[in-house]
């Protein structure tokens, strides 16, 4: 999952990049107001997450700005501002939650997940397609009830398809899932990714639609 995190102070946003790519997490970091509607106009977020008192250009007008498009992007508004009144402003003007800080790691994460579930249309913290079963918040995937250990991207490109069964993701689509700004990125990365997932849940587990991109096999 491909996240943007909007964070002006430089300790706050090491900590939560390292946190969010330990969970592996694509991350892109921007640093003010600006640089949000750029991020936002080059690239297909999952989420993003938002302060508010950011240099250029505050995080209430960014997510006006923001709301004003026709993707549906969700947003985590973590802010230091802690009244009542800001609270309420920030989730009036778009954003799906709203963590104050200082916050907990673990809350953070777990209201990621939560974002996630909801804007891909879902409550159950598990993801099932066949045979195979994948537990974001474990980092686990299953197939017959038994674990299969994934790499990072593996286990990335699979819970990109398997959250949109049936639909064809195009291999641009599924790089921009798996990288971000300053990855490079090899001519073949996505058919060895493919490939090693089909070693592992089944050689038919994935379809490839030759010029078009991949979808997860009919069950």
């Amino acid at each position: 999952m491909h996240l943007l995190l909007v964070e002006d102070d430089a300790m706050i946003g090491r900590t939560v990049a390292r946190a969010l790519r330990a969970e592996h997490y694509v991350l892109d970091w921007v640093t003010d107001g600006d640089s949000v509607l750029s991020a936002l106009a080059a690239n297909n977020y999952d989420l993003m997450l938002l302060d508010l008192g950011l240099p250029r250009r505050d995080g209430l007008t960014v997510l006006a700005q923001a709301r004003r498009g026709e993707r549906k992007l969700p947003v985590l508004i973590v802010s230091a501002r802690d009244a009542l009144e800001d609270r309420v402003a920030g989730l009036d003007a778009g954003a799906d939650d709203y963590l104050t800080k200082p916050f907990d790691l673990d809350e953070l994460l777990a209201r990621i997940r939560a974002l996630l579930r909801r804007s891909q249309g879902r409550a159950e913290p598990l993801l099932r397609h066949g045979r195979v079963s994948l537990d974001a918040a474990r980092r686990e995937v299953r197939v017959d009830d038994k674990p299969v250990l994934l790499s990072a991207k593996e286990f990335t490109l699979l819970q990109v398809l398997i959250a949109r069964p049936g639909v064809v993701l195009t291999r641009e689509q599924l790089q921009e899932a798996l990288y971000g700004w300053n990855d490079e990125i090899e001519s073949n990365t996505i058919e060895v990714y493919v490939h090693g997932l089909r070693r592992k849940l089944g050689s038919d587990y994935i379809q490839t639609l030759r010029g078009v991109g991949y979808r997860l096999a009919a069950t």
